[in-house]
């Protein structure tokens, strides 16, 4: 069993002409991303990258069969894009775009209500299954297929994680990363459910940020299970002021709420191990499994 992407899954990327498209597309096919099309508006009938184009997604799903979407479109026109992968009733979407702005997500987690899409993003490195396929911008070389699962907040902690449990050997069934904005898709809980329902995970990695409640609500989830599998998790932001926003439209603490502390002493009270530095999740990780 792989986490939302298996072998069957064939990939479409909307803005596949563009030029962060082009980059992370080309890569991605050269890993063995089984990646069947592309959408761009008015360029119907080219080929890019060796696969055909298309003018809308409805008209990529029937010609290829796509039934996941990665999105590389400019901020303004990001909403767009996964409402009409919504409407064609695309079973994936991953859009990787930063900066959508808050009330055209406001109108996309409205849209999503009701249909079948699941959405990873937007704001995110998008997701990984090792000896599968790659959508987003995540790194190659770094992945091992293996037994630790992966959801992260933040782009760069994500690659860390997945570096030290590859050096540790224990390697990873899936990674996904969520985005931090305070408007989003797939949450850290329902990663969290699904991870502990697959039976290649072993363990779980959890990154996470000051700001929102995703980590309290894993907690919560967490603590319904009555014997779930080991997770470890950090909190990044540790030191950061209230009010202040760091780097990440939800990166941001509002009156007391969404303070890394009250994030830590939800994940224990759930009987996570959580470190105190990123550097000793891999340690930590490969602790756990031996117990």
């Amino acid at each position: 069993m792989s986490i939302l992407v298996d072998r069957t899954t064939r990939v479409i990327c909307q803005g596949i002409t563009g030029r962060q498209g082009t980059f992370h597309c080309e890569r991605a096919l050269a890993s063995g991303t089984r990646i069947v099309g592309g959408v761009r508006q008015g360029k119907g009938g080219a080929t890019h990258l060796g696969v055909p184009v298309f003018d809308t997604v409805s008209e990529a799903m029937q010609a290829t069969q796509a039934n996941a979407s990665v999105i590389f479109v400019p901020p303004a026109n990001a909403a767009e894009a996964i409402i009409e992968a919504v409407d064609a009733e695309m079973g994936l979407v991953v859009c990787v775009t930063e900066r959508i702005p808050v009330l055209d997500m406001v109108r996309v987690r409205a849209h999503l209500k009701g249909s079948n899409t699941v959405l990873v993003g937007p704001n995110s490195p998008g997701l990984a299954v090792p000896g599968i396929g790659t959508l987003g911008i995540m790194p190659q070389g770094i992945f091992l297929p293996g037994a630790i699962g992966i959801v992260s907040r933040s782009s760069t902690l994500t690659y860390e994680a997945v570096d030290q449990t590859t050096r540790n050997g224990l390697g990873q069934s899936a990674c996904i990363g969520i985005g931090a904005d305070p408007v989003g898709g797939i949450s850290a809980s329902r990663c969290l459910e699904l991870f502990m329902n697959d039976d290649r995970t072993q363990g779980v990695v959890l990154i996470g940020e000051v700001g929102g409640t995703a980590e309290e609500n894993a907690a919560a989830f967490l603590s319904t299970l009555t014997n779930p599998k080991p997770v470890v998790a950090y909190i990044a932001g540790q030191t950061v002021p209230e009010g202040r926003r760091m780097g990440h439209a939800g990166t941001i603490i509002h009156y007391g709420m969404g303070t890394a502390r009250t994030k830590i002493e939800a994940l224990r009270e759930a009987g996570v191990r959580v470190v105190s530095s990123p550097a000793e999740i891999g340690t930590a990780m490969a602790g756990c499994l031996d117990q």
